[in-house]
């Protein structure tokens, strides 16, 4: 699927064949349009009428008109909008999103919502907004799917009517690799950490990968480099599993490879670990038995961790 500006002609009309798909696009959303009164006859749209409310729409610096095309076939239309005008409101908007009717149900409303949102993430923006009209509830069950939460409920600039708002965080992909290190005896070595987002946690050592680096490369690097223990290799890879926290970045969606491996129990060791874990926010570290890791009072990471090693025999 291609997602691609409108393109106007020189005296800012929109060129007739694409108008046409565009009519059609619309008029296959007669409900839509009965619910939300933007043309006068929902059973009648006009390219005409099409024309205008588009046009209405790119009279605005921070608006943009999107089309997506699926195999040369014009499948959606969105419309988003860089800054809201309200001055308090920080956050990009998309204002419609909009799938040929014929086409539901085959995930072209998802990827469209993902590539606009791709878009405002490489722009730097952080978050993004939309409002569902109240009497859609098909909208907003669509939008909570894709991670959007409610924030507010109140009436629409544009003609007062009431609507849900809501926000999602825009989340940067991370990926990340980690090595859980278990003694002769069973127990594990985890680290404490106190995420802004997630809260206190423990983990096994590991962390985010480098550029060109593999999950194996990397999670070997950080085990080194949060531990000192330069004599152990990642084993057997335990799980990978994906979450939402935030980094020094901002907000992330981490997907983590998770290895297993033997080790001796000791302390972490090396001249340079104070400042690492400073530089990690690693607060604190242990051994933790199976069942002191069975009955942990706070979150681990992975949060089924207990569970995956029961069955683990390691080399």
């Amino acid at each position: 699927m291609i997602l691609e500006p409108l393109s106007v002609t020189p005296d800012h009309d929109i060129p007739a064949p694409l108008l046409t798909e565009l009519t059609a696009l619309y008029a296959a959303n007669r409900d839509f349009h009965a619910l939300s009164g933007d043309f006068p006859d929902p059973d009648d749209v006009r390219p005409e009428q099409v024309a205008v409310a588009l046009a209405d729409e790119l009279a605005n610096p921070d608006a943009e008109v999107l089309l997506a095309r699926s195999e040369g076939r014009l499948v959606g239309v969105v419309i988003t909008l860089a800054r809201h005008p309200d001055p308090a409101d920080p956050d990009p908007w998309i204002g419609l999103l909009m799938v040929d009717a014929s086409m539901h149900g085959r995930g072209y409303g998802r990827r469209i919502a993902h590539g606009v949102e791709d878009r405002f993430r490489a722009a730097g923006r952080t978050a993004v907004r939309l409002a569902v009209l109240a009497g859609n509830p098909k909208g907003l069950t669509f939008w909570t799917a894709l991670g959007y939460e409610v924030v507010d409920e109140r009436e629409d600039r544009a003609m007062g009517r009431p609507c849900t708002v809501l926000r999602k965080p825009l989340r940067t992909p991370r990926r990340a690799a980690r090595v859980v290190v278990v003694d002769p005896e069973g127990a594990v070595f985890l680290f404490r950490y106190d995420n802004v987002e997630v809260g206190v946690h423990w983990a096994p050592p590991g962390g985010g990968l480098e550029s060109g680096e593999g999950p194996r490369e990397g999670a070997l690097r950080e085990l080194r480099e949060e531990t000192g223990w330069t004599d152990l290799e990642p084993g057997p890879l335990l799980c990978t599993w994906e979450h939402d926290f935030t980094h020094a970045v901002g907000p992330v969606h981490q997907h983590e490879h998770v290895y297993v491996t033997r080790g001796p129990r000791r302390p972490p060791t090396g001249p340079h670990l104070a400042a690492a874990h400073a530089e990690d926010g690693i607060l604190a570290w242990r051994w933790w038995s199976r069942e002191e890791l069975a009955a942990a009072p706070d979150p681990l990471w992975p949060p089924d961790l207990a569970q995956l090693l029961a069955g683990f025999a390691g080399p």
